[in-house]
C-alpha cells in the first residue's frame, strides 16, 4: 500500500514538473510576441473596409448583370 502511494506521488511530481515546464515555455513565447502599433492596426482596418466595399460593389454589379440576363432570357 505504501509503495502504491509513493508511486502515485512520483507520477504526480513528474506531471507537475511537466506542467510547470509547459507554463515556462508559454511565458517565454509570450514575451517574444511583437504587437502591431496603433498606426498599423488603423491602416489594416482601413484596407479591410475598402477592399470589403470593393468586393461588395463587384458582386453587386455581377449580380445585377446576371439578374438582367436571366430576366431577358426568361
Amino acid at each position: 500500500m505504501w509503495v502504491d502511494i509513493a508511486i502515485k506521488q512520483r507520477v504526480l511530481v513528474r506531471l507537475m514538473k511537466k506542467i510547470m515546464e509547459f507554463i515556462r515555455g508559454v511565458r517565454a513565447e509570450w514575451f517574444k510576441i511583437t504587437w502591431p502599433t496603433r498606426a498599423d492596426v488603423v491602416r489594416a482596418t482601413i484596407m479591410i473596409i475598402v477592399f470589403s466595399a470593393l468586393a461588395a460593389l463587384f458582386f453587386f454589379v455581377v449580380d445585377s448583370i446576371l439578374n438582367a440576363l436571366v430576366g431577358w432570357i426568361f
